[in-house]
């Protein structure tokens, strides 16, 4: 992840704590929820302000969350009352330890080129048969934008860029709009990606 993404997220955390901890995104979370056995363990990968680990907890899961940005690690621990390890993507060094891990809105950060590295490292981290959901900012755009790096996918640039060899498949995938107020017209791509050997 480019060193300005997180700058981005540690100067401006306030403000996108303030656009992003109260908004209802249980919706996109009771699918992902859906799809894991009760009690699951659950990676929530690039948390932010920590608001999904603070809903998977209070559903019955047991969770642990990571940022790179320390602003971020802070905002989450003292909403969840949880530790939330500071981390970058690519240090993810776990094994057969998830059975799901949530990025949302997280892993659009990376540049492709090292998005496929970053996936092999959360395949290595699930257990089988676990699910990964991630989300992409809808569009054909890479590079910076606003302060921060962004990857955005369709659905027909993701299947060419993900590698079924690889060992995680597309279980289901579906277009949705922001859900923060005033951000409606903006798309995203939601992807449940599933480890099949």
């Amino acid at each position: 992840m480019a060193d300005s993404t997180l700058e981005y997220y540690n100067k401006n955390a306030w403000k996108f704590l303030q656009e992003t901890t109260a908004v209802d995104f249980s919706e996109t979370q009771n699918i992902f929820l859906g799809m894991l056995p009760k009690e699951a363990m659950i990676l929530d990968f690039g948390c932010g302000s920590g608001r999904d680990t603070l809903e998977f907890r209070r559903q019955g899961f047991q969770v642990e969350a990571a940022d790179g940005s320390y602003r971020m690690c802070q905002a989450a621990a003292k909403l969840t009352g949880l530790p939330v390890r500071q981390m970058l993507f690519q240090d993810l060094d776990e094994k057969e330890k998830y059975d799901g891990i949530w990025a949302c809105s997280s892993i659009l950060h990376l540049k492709k080129s090292e998005l496929k590295a970053v996936l092999d490292r959360m395949y290595a981290a699930l257990k089988a048969e676990g699910i990964i959901y991630a989300s992409f900012k809808y569009g054909t755009f890479e590079g910076e934008r606003g302060g921060r790096y962004y990857t955005d996918f369709t659905e027909e640039s993701f299947r060419a860029f993900i590698d079924p060899a690889a060992g995680l498949k597309i279980e289901k995938m579906w277009i949705s709009s922001d859900v923060r107020p005033g951000r409606e017209e903006e798309k995203w791509l939601n992807l449940i990606l599933r480890k099949v050997f």
